[in-house]
């Protein structure tokens, strides 16, 4: 039979295994990105919920997405990295930026797609993701965006759907980081990482299932 201690440390060991907050495996940096002048065509959004490995998978995998970066935003100290804001201390939460064509996609459906991948009453994390480093955030980066994601979530408030309140933050886009070139496509480069088998393929395949129409041919998890 295993002492307390021992039982203890084993539901630590598991719930360190399905955090984001790993020591993530560096990975060479092979993928073909768009240039920033392709990208410039294409309009913004950026969200930050829980781990962004999960959230730039799920959007890459929807249609009228053209990419998803995964980085930092929310803070004010410059030039943020993984180990530094994974601390707590840098007021940056782990981010995705958005790249999408508004002819194809609408920022209400991409608030759509955001809000429901992830429990939104939850304070300063999503699941065993803890700290205000994987808190919730939509950034606006006009009035109509604003409108819209105050809209959107008076709607949700009054579906009375959520026994508790919501704890999205909502805050004007000033600066976004990108995070190191191995956070990027870290799913499609790390499919057996326990982490992603056990939390961020589950919660994708979930939405994905709740829209398909709006995920992407050969895109399905």
């Amino acid at each position: 039979m295993k002492t307390l201690g021992g039982l203890l440390f084993s539901i630590l060991m598991i719930f360190a295994l399905q955090s984001c907050a790993q020591k993530p495996k560096k990975q060479p940096n092979t993928d073909t990105h768009l240039s920033a002048k392709e990208l410039s065509k294409y309009s913004q959004a950026t969200f930050a919920a829980g781990c962004f490995w999960h959230e730039e998978a799920l959007f890459e995998s929807i249609k009228g997405v053209k990419e998803a970066v995964s980085g930092y935003a929310g803070g004010t100290t410059n030039n943020p990295g993984y180990k530094s804001i994974e601390s707590g201390r840098t007021g940056h939460a782990e981010t995705v930026n958005v790249y999408y064509d508004p002819n194809e996609i609408s920022y209400a459906t991409l608030l759509k797609i955001y809000f429901a991948g992830q429990d939104p009453t939850q304070v300063n994390g999503q699941g065993n993701d803890r700290g205000t480093q994987y808190r919730s955030i939509v950034f606006y980066r006009n009035n109509s965006e604003k409108k819209l994601i105050e809209d959107y979530m008076k709607g949700m408030k009054a579906s009375g759907k959520f026994g508790a309140p919501l704890a999205v933050q909502v805050m004007p886009f000033t600066k976004f980081w990108d995070a190191e070139a191995y956070h990027q496509n870290y799913i499609d480069h790390n499919p057996g990482n326990r982490y992603v088998q056990i939390v961020s393929i589950p919660e994708i395949k979930k939405l994905q299932k709740e829209y398909p129409q709006l995920v992407k041919a050969g895109r399905m998890y």
